[in-house]
């Protein structure tokens, strides 16, 4: 069984930019993808912002090859996923088992709230094409078929861990020699039915999000796409450079607290961050940074740090919430973080966490605040979902 599973190619499509150029750069530079709605159709247009990807339809469809009338969310996987596999610069792929792990949360929800506006005014009319890829796996298949993958095609959705929980499922499925090769990670576009969802959890913020403040008021929604290229050993001795990071521990775990809210105490959170560490076989000193699940909200925030509080002591690593930059994009929110958390390393630097005043009362540490020049070696990733479903990632320089 191979013990080393090593990402080889990145992609990612976010507020903040189209490819993982454009996103390292706003994340080098402090530039937010927040702004008032542009290509949403809202009632709540002028009240919320949040963090679209700065295309039309039609733009993004020329973009990723496929049709204008395919989903928004088939349009961002695919352009994200194939920028992964294209930097992967595999030869002779066709050679290897490869496999295809996407998760999204909405499917193509936004195509079938375009379908059912037309056909409530008029049974007659509205296109049925609008609705034939709603449920979530028709949106991973529209990708791998762009992509020409066809040994294996997972969905996950497991809400804002989803994913996270697609890298890790890559990552097993290389270890175990059930594949040579996973394009692994998630996508979720906006759509009218999650905003008007999480407005109705009163959890949005309208002003621009401010993770692990004190003054925190909620969460600014976003959408993107971000996805790994994870490979085996014998794989990675095949490619012009041998890759340097692999992914070195993951865990996944549930705390049954609340459909919609973490546990107080961030038990769950607690749970994956350790068994992440068990894994990799790394202590919490060795941690160098840590990308926050760090939605905004009162709740997450307090969870996510008490249980660091419990799991790391004083020095504490650096960490920061980049949903502060993308904000929070929900079934890709993990794969898009992994991509910056790899980047991190790749590049010697810690992303701040934009807009941050007051450190949280009950916390005995703050986020970073200006960029930070440093060596990085391990990064943990943490993704926390609604039902409690949690997921850390931990991401090492060979």
């Amino acid at each position: 069984m191979s013990s080393t599973v090593f990402i080889s190619g990145l992609g990612v499509i976010s507020a903040i930019g189209n490819n993982v150029a454009q996103n390292l750069s706003a994340l080098l530079s402090g530039t937010p993808g927040m702004a008032n709605m542009q290509y949403l159709h809202s009632s709540h247009k002028d009240k919320l912002p949040v963090a679209e990807v700065k295309h039309s339809n039609r733009e993004l469809a020329a973009m990723a090859g496929l049709p204008e009338h395919i989903s928004r969310t088939a349009l961002l996987s695919t352009i994200a996923a194939t920028e992964a596999l294209q930097g992967a610069a595999i030869p002779n792929i066709e050679k290897w088992r490869t496999g295809f792990i996407s998760a999204n949360s909405v499917g193509g929800m936004d195509k079938t709230e375009d379908f059912f506006i037309q056909y409530l005014n008029n049974s007659q009319s509205g296109r049925l094409r609008d609705v034939v890829n709603h449920e979530c796996g028709a949106i991973t298949e529209i990708t791998a078929d762009k992509l020409g993958v066809k040994h294996h095609i997972s969905t996950i959705s497991t809400a804002c861990s989803s994913s996270a929980n697609s890298i890790f499922l890559g990552a097993r499925l290389i270890r175990q020699n059930k594949l040579d090769i996973v394009v692994a990670g998630g996508v979720d576009a906006l759509t009218r039915f999650t905003l008007n969802g999480f407005n109705t959890l009163m959890i949005l913020d309208q002003q621009f999000c401010q993770p692990f403040d004190e003054n925190r008021r909620g969460l600014n929604l976003g959408e993107g796409a971000g996805y790994v290229v994870l490979v085996s050993e014998k794989v990675a001795q095949t490619l012009a450079e041998i890759p340097k990071i692999h992914v070195s521990g993951w865990a996944n775990a549930n705390d049954a607290y609340h459909q919609t809210a973490s546990s107080p105490d961030g038990v769950g959170s607690y749970m994956a961050m350790q068994k992440a560490l068990a894994k990799s076989g790394l202590q919490p000193s060795d941690i160098d940074y840590i990308n926050l699940h760090g939605t905004g909200t009162q709740n997450n925030d307090s969870a996510e740090g008490a249980a660091i509080s419990r799991l790391f002591q004083a020095p504490y690593p650096a960490m920061s919430s980049t949903k502060s930059f993308t904000g929070h994009t929900l079934g890709a929110s993990g794969a898009i973080e992994a991509v910056y958390s790899v980047l991190a390393i790749q590049h010697g630097v810690i992303f701040p966490n934009l807009r941050f005043q007051t450190q949280i009362n009950s916390q005995p540490f703050s986020p970073v605040t200006q960029l930070q020049q440093q060596p990085v070696k391990h990064v943990m990733s943490n993704s926390f979902g609604f039902g409690g479903n949690c997921s850390s990632l931990i991401f090492s320089k060979i």
